[in-house]
């Protein structure tokens, strides 16, 4: 998850927190008023019965008319049940239905005179009155219809502001949050820009002092010292090669000199001759380190053309044929290669050249017959080239290492050479999107798989 939607995703979840405990509150507060104005109506309404009874001069003729013409029950569904000092119901606005009570609240009202429960449904406040010297046990009941409807309404007014803002918050704060991160973008571009022939280009800086700012000016005083070593480093590589290969090839040209000599002992010429080998193979060492830190990705794209496969095969062969003219190759194209094959990949010639040279040049050194085979199998989407010999196999151990630098393998051992070949054919596959495998399908059997992708 990137850092944009990291943020908008934790701020959205803590408002959304934040607002619904928010509205939860609202809710809870709304309920809780509701509850206390029913009560005062309760109250009220029952304060209203006692003064008609303490101002009433004939309460049972007038209660009917009193309580048709002041009834509440539209609101409160409301019923009044009023008791003598027996006990005995004088007056119920309950008309047409068998009228219930329960006794048990009559005796308690003896107790505490008033009492209201909102547990029950319907609601109940009761009260125990002395008028005119005469007890009066009051039960009002009522449901509160209109309280309850308005807070379902404010119940599904709240929830589907809280939807709405969860999705309205989470929206603006991706926005806002790409908004201010958008600067971390644009440097993240300039860097991602930046490679090793491009140290001189510095990242925009802008006058202020946010935390980009900073991280642009560290990044560019970086870029400085970077350049500054990578500078050193090739301008020593550039003398140290010419001050190398100077050398060594003054020392080849005089050995073949005195190789060509015929007063050597046998001894002699031995010696003569091994450290000829070993100037040539300091020499293939200087050139391969070379190659290492020469060539990467970004300079040579601009040089990729259409490359014949098969071209570039047979000249490398007559190169390594030069140096091993026992060698002999078996060129040959898969029957599944496809009828569209061109046997054309995109490339530059002179590297994938070094490739197939350091191929066959191991299957040259390491082979036991001095034979190799070398197969091309090519259809839509990939162009495979197998270079198969015969010889001392890789261990399984010793193949996650195989294109390391300076690795050499147990079936090495009394073979001169510089570890560096099959490095520099990795390095120069990855620079043109391809790859390479090492296997081995049956026994004394070396395989490499070259593999372009199309």
């Amino acid at each position: 998850m990137s850092l944009k939607r990291k943020i908008a995703l934790n701020l959205s979840i803590a408002f959304s927190l934040l607002f619904g405990i928010v509205m939860v509150i609202i809710y809870m507060s709304f309920n809780d008023f509701r509850r206390d104005e029913f009560k005062e109506r309760f109250r009220q309404r029952l304060e209203f019965t006692s003064h008609f009874i303490s101002k009433s001069k004939d309460f049972e003729e007038e209660a009917p008319l009193f309580f048709n013409e002041n009834s509440d029950n539209i609101l409160l569904n409301e019923t009044i049940l009023i008791f003598n000092s027996q006990k005995e119901l004088i007056y119920s606005t309950i008309k047409d239905k068998n009228v219930t009570w329960d006794a048990e609240l009559l005796k308690e009202l003896d107790e505490k005179k008033i009492i209201y429960s909102e547990k029950t449904v319907p609601e109940i406040y009761a009260a125990l009155r002395n008028i005119h010297g005469e007890n009066y046990y009051i039960l009002t009941s009522a449901f509160d219809s209109n309280g309850k409807s308005k807070l379902a309404y404010l119940k599904y007014l709240l929830i589907t502001a809280y939807v709405m803002s969860a999705l309205l918050i989470g929206i603006f704060s991706y926005y806002f949050m790409g908004q201010f991160l958008r600067p971390l973008e644009d440097l993240n571009k300039e860097i991602s820009e930046v490679t090793a022939h491009k140290l001189t280009t510095k990242i925009p800086e802008k006058d202020s002092r946010d935390e980009i700012s900073i991280l642009a000016k560290s990044f560019n005083t970086m870029i400085v010292r970077l350049n500054d070593v990578f500078q050193s480093q090739k301008d020593f590589t550039a003398s140290a090669s010419h001050e190398i290969r100077t050398p060594i090839t003054r020392m080849a040209f005089q050995l073949e000199n005195l190789i060509k000599l015929e007063q050597h002992s046998l001894e002699t010429l031995s010696s003569l001759k091994q450290i000829q080998q070993d100037v040539y193979q300091l020499s293939d060492l200087t050139n391969s380190l070379l190659l290492l830190t020469k060539f990467d990705k970004e300079n040579i794209q601009s040089l990729y053309g259409d490359v014949r496969i098969d071209e570039v095969i047979f000249g490398s062969f007559e190169i390594v044929e030069k140096s091993y003219p026992s060698l002999k190759m078996d060129f040959q194209i898969s029957e599944d290669t496809s009828e569209q094959a061109f046997l054309t990949i995109k490339g530059i010639s002179s590297l994938l050249e070094i490739v197939f040279i350091n191929l066959f040049k191991n299957a040259a050194i390491y082979s036991d017959d001095m034979e190799m085979d070398v197969l091309i199998t090519e259809n839509i989407s990939i162009l495979i080239v197998d270079v198969i010999s015969h010889g001392n196999i890789i261990s399984e151990v010793e193949q996650s290492k195989l294109f390391e630098a300076f690795m050499r393998g147990n079936n090495s051992q009394n073979i001169s050479g510089s570890g560096l070949g099959l490095r520099i054919v990795k390095r120069i596959l990855e620079y043109h999107g391809a790859d390479i495998v090492y296997s081995s399908p049956s026994e004394n059997t070396n395989k490499f798989s070259v593999i372009f992708k199309k």
